[in-house]
């Protein structure tokens, strides 16, 4: 299919002339036994300089070595349910990262723990193909996303986020409460919890992001009451509002000039990829872009430079699972500095159904890749980034 150009008819001669280059990129899957491919993460595992692929499947959690993508199960039936995310990150500096479970996926339970949501910090044996030792940390019902974040003063902290608030009904009642975990000195002893957040509902997905100058990490969380930025003061968590819509997926970029921007999907498994720019201002709401309004189950949103122009475009993933129909992955690529005008191309079609997805320069190109974990596709593919060949 053709890419469709979401700009005026009156500006597409001149925008032509400066246009971006066309994506382009190569497909090849590396599983095709995936049986649901919950989360997908991007790390070095083996300390071989080359970044590795890790997966939390239905009931295993895994990795692949670069660059042959040979498997490697290191975890499995860790509960009862299902896996339903993780977070790899080298922690100490040796080159090799460190990894959490999010398990128990029980998204109807929303009162007892013992019944629903899991979280684990694994440690790795001395060779890390063989199974990690699970570490079974204090959690909230509905454990659904997880990150690693830099802590004020270094070091590093587990942000984990349920998908509701305690006796939650139709996204109703208590707010879910998202910790910060300090990860301590013997990760077998006690982790001390921090309340970052208790206000928010079906609030499916967040990141971490470096907003300022200092070195630690603030968030943008995505709910159903909008989008929300959270940072610390004096020690404390606060927030901000940046948009009233409910946000299922959001990530952050910069376009053509510099300027900040974050697309979105909406709302929480929704059919809308959006755009807002930064409006140089900590009050009010920021301006909305619709980049498209026909996605089935939108489920990831990843944003990165794929075309080397110095700024970033925003790849968008759905899984046509409710409402059925078929799977995709777009390129969205902005033609201007205000984020108002942007491109649309198709990347991938029914051929995966995009549960996770995460970009990464995987083979040292200097150009990021794609990885895709398709849902009812069962497969796990790369989309190698070709640009310029």
């Amino acid at each position: 299919m053709p890419p469709v150009r979401l700009v005026a008819p009156l500006l597409l001669p001149a925008l032509l002339s400066a246009a971006p280059p066309e994506p382009r990129f190569r497909a090849q899957d590396i599983d095709q036994t995936v049986q649901i491919g919950y989360g997908v993460a991007i790390a070095d595992v083996d300390g071989d300089g080359r970044p590795d692929i890790l997966l939390a499947d239905k009931r295993t959690v895994q990795w692949y070595r670069n660059p042959s993508w040979e498997k490697h199960v290191i975890a499995e039936d860790l509960t009862p349910q299902d896996n339903v995310c993780l977070a790899a990150q080298d922690l100490d500096g040796d080159g090799r990262c460190e990894l959490a479970v999010g398990a128990g996926w029980n998204p109807s339970e929303t009162t007892d723990p013992t019944r629903s949501g899991a979280v684990f910090y694994l440690i790795a044996p001395a060779d890390r193909t063989q199974r990690w030792q699970p570490v079974r940390l204090e959690h909230e019902p509905t454990v659904h996303r997880m990150h690693w974040v830099v802590a004020p003063g270094g070091g590093w902290e587990l942000v984990v986020k349920p998908l509701h608030g305690r006796g939650n009904k139709n996204n109703e009642g208590a707010g879910s409460r998202v910790y910060a975990y300090a990860l301590p000195q013997d990760p077998r002893g006690p982790w001390t919890r921090t309340l970052v957040s208790d206000f928010t509902h079906a609030s499916h997905n967040f990141q971490p992001i470096n907003w300022d100058r200092d070195p630690e990490h603030e968030l943008l969380a995505g709910a159903k009451e909008g989008l929300f930025w959270f940072g610390r003061s004096s020690g404390a968590w606060r927030h901000r509002q940046l948009s009233d819509q409910w946000t299922g997926e959001v990530r952050d970029g910069r376009l053509p000039g510099g300027k900040r921007f974050l697309a979105t999907i909406e709302p929480m498994h929704g059919g809308v990829s959006a755009a807002y720019v930064d409006p140089g201002t900590t009050r009010g709401l920021w301006s909305r872009t619709l980049l498209d309004d026909t996605l089935k189950d939108g489920h990831a949103v990843v944003i990165a430079d794929f075309l080397g122009v110095g700024s970033d475009q925003v790849a968008v993933g759905w899984r046509a699972m409710n409402p059925r129909g078929a799977p995709g992955v777009r390129l969205f690529t902005p033609l201007d500095a205000n984020g108002r005008d942007w491109r649309r191309t198709d990347l991938s079609g029914p051929e995966v159904a995009v549960e996770d997805m995460r970009a990464a320069d995987l083979d040292g190109d200097g150009d990021p890749d794609l990885v895709l974990a398709g849902r009812q596709t069962k497969n796990l593919r790369i989309l190698w980034n070709e640009r310029g060949r």
